[in-house]
């Protein structure tokens, strides 16, 4: 009687305006179940479209399918697909979702907008480079010592079948790349003389010393003798007649006719539509509208005022001359260098990770439940290799991994271990890319993101939790932790400078020997990564200013209120985001403990 009277004393409007909010409780309501199931859908049809993703992500349906990602009829079914997600997405009222749910509509449309941009550009008729294509990805899945699985019968037919996929994607790589030099759309010439020894080195003549073998020498023991000789038979002739050919025609194709044809030019703002193809790609690796040459600006600006730090971090370590040859002495003193044997290197590496563990607690709220490792980069791809993390699968079945290249343990330098291990393993990719893998509150296709910008902008921030995490006592650890901020700055400068200014080759390594430690060897192989992977190296800085610039302000608005490991859980909790989404949710974050506290 008391609620009628007084529904009665508000009269109508208030009966409409609660049947109005009830109304649209209902909607929401409907519309996240219908678009949680859109999600899970579109996620199911994407990885039939990328099966290597599915594989990475422990899904293991299409182990036995290499799609031919270079060709126009693949191109023109991932273009379908992208657009009919934007088609269905138009249907949902982001107004009428959850925080969560929209943040999910607004990322996935993101990504489809972005996709479809991409597929206006002819970066297919370049699809081999030395740094990162399926001449390596083939060898590191084929080795049996990554992602694709080798434990039972049906996964080594599996392979067999991923191995007739790569036969037909070298015919087409060599029929894009003859297309490309009629164009004009080429490489640069050096990066694909980088490219010969590493074809050649698969060009064994005893099978049983191929990469593609080690799987049968590893056959596990709960196989029958008929098991493990039909298996042997079958690998001989897939590796004599498939594997072995396919690089065969690629190593003699790029040798014999691809090289001349090839471009000086260090940029791909060189090639037709390059300047265009730059564009995009800076505006995908940074997940921002931030234009080249802002960024080139920044760069510059970065370096000069990381440069004054390093003065300082110089004077600490008591060397006193000046800083280029105070990089000379970090790349030359014996006391550097100390180490003999990879294992010895490795296990410095795992002291690091030992003497972080008491302070990680204090960080982080939130740590990963998957297992992680530390290892030696293989010898077919540690010539051009760099330090590098991959992931794990959320189940556990395969652990995270930290690889680092030792072509030579005596030449292994022990400047910036600490700081480079941050950042590749723990509390850098191995936290964030395990964390959000394994937060089932997420679309599974969210779980799995990746945005360079945000991935490695957390992993170069988390280069400056050094000492919070008991770490940089050493003043030459502390300094090497401001080199790689540096040659994070330094990137931004030398990337838009080869791809959009005109910049030499020789003139990104020169500006980049003036301003950090690294050897030359060492310096030149990161600029030919840059040549090769264009944009991709801009992430890592945007990034890192932005989480900090969101710490800063965090820290300000909550003075006591704030808590280092409750920012931490804020930006990791729910997953990859493009940074206008990261910013949005911070603030909410931020304007959340105000109210809770």
């Amino acid at each position: 009687m008391k609620f009628k009277a007084l529904l009665l004393a508000f009269g109508f409007a208030a009966l409409s305006a609660c049947n109005s909010g009830n109304s649209k409780t209902m909607e929401q309501k409907d519309q996240s179940q219908e678009i949680k199931k859109f999600f899970e859908e579109y996620q199911q049809e994407r990885l039939k479209l990328s099966p290597l993703e599915a594989t990475l992500q422990g899904d293991n349906r299409y182990n036995d399918i290499l799609p031919n990602d270079l060709s126009m009829a693949y191109r023109d079914k991932v273009k379908t697909f992208y657009q009919s997600i934007l088609d269905s997405l138009g249907k949902f009222n982001p107004d009428n979702l959850s925080e969560s749910d929209r943040y999910s509509y607004e990322i996935l449309k993101y990504e489809m907008e972005m996709g479809l941009k991409g597929m206006s550009f002819k970066d297919y008729l370049m699809p081999i480079n030395q740094f990162s294509c399926m001449t390596l990805t083939i060898g590191q899945l084929g080795s049996g010592q990554s992602a694709q699985p080798f434990k039972t019968v049906k996964d080594y037919n599996d392979w067999l079948g991923r191995v007739k996929g790569f036969y037909e994607w070298c015919d087409t790589a060599i029929a894009n790349m003859r297309v490309g030099m009629k164009e004009g759309v080429v490489q640069n010439k050096i990066l694909m003389e980088r490219v010969l020894p590493q074809l050649q080195d698969m060009l064994v003549k005893d099978v049983k010393k191929s990469l593609f073998y080690m799987p049968v020498t590893n056959m596990p023991k709960e196989f029958t003798k008929e098991e493990k000789a039909h298996i042997d038979s079958l690998y001989q002739v897939a590796i004599m007649t498939q594997i072995i050919p396919s690089y065969q025609k690629l190593y003699d194709f790029i040798k014999n006719e691809y090289i001349a044809a090839c471009t000086d030019k260090a940029g791909i703002g060189n090639i037709p539509q390059g300047k265009e193809l730059y564009n995009y790609l800076a505006q995908l690796y940074t997940t921002t509208t931030i234009s080249p040459d802002s960024i080139f600006e920044l760069g510059q600006s970065e370096v000069k005022r990381i440069r004054g730090e390093m003065e300082k971090g110089k004077d600490g370590t008591g060397y006193k001359g000046d800083l280029k040859s105070f990089f000379t002495y970090l790349n030359t003193d014996k006391k550097f260098f100390p180490f003999t044997t990879p294992v010895q290197v490795l296990d410095s590496f795992r002291s690091i990770h030992e003497a972080m563990k008491p302070q990680l607690s204090k960080l982080f709220n939130k740590v990963p439940k998957a297992k992680f490792e530390i290892r030696e980069t293989e010898k077919f791809r540690e010539a051009s290799a760099s330090a590098e993390y991959n992931q794990g699968t959320p189940d556990g079945s395969r652990p995270g991994i930290f690889y680092t290249p030792i072509p030579d343990p005596k030449k292994f330098n022990t400047f910036g271990m600490e700081d480079l291990f941050l950042h590749e393993a723990i509390p850098g990719h191995h936290y964030q890319i395990s964390l959000a893998q394994e937060n089932e509150s997420l679309p599974e296709f969210r779980r799995f993101l990746i945005y360079g910008a945000y991935v490695e902008g957390w992993a170069l921030y988390t280069e400056s939790l050094g000492s919070e995490l008991g770490l940089y006592k050493d003043p030459y650890q502390y300094f090497a932790s401001l080199s790689e901020e540096m040659h994070r700055a330094i990137r931004l400068v030398v990337d838009v400078g080869m791809h959009l200014k005109g910049w030499t080759r020789e003139q990104a390594i020169e500006f980049s020997l003036e301003n950090e430690g690294e050897s030359k060897e060492a310096i030149t192989s990161e600029i030919e990564r840059y040549m090769a992977y264009p944009g991709q190296a801009l992430g890592y800085k945007i990034g890192q200013l932005k989480i900090r610039e969101l710490r800063s302000k965090a820290e300000k608005e909550l003075g006591d209120k704030f808590t280092l490991a409750g920012f931490h859980d804020a930006v990791l909790d729910t997953g990859g985001l493009p940074l206008s989404i990261l910013e949005e949710k911070i603030n909410r974050w931020i304007e959340s403990q105000k109210k809770n506290s």
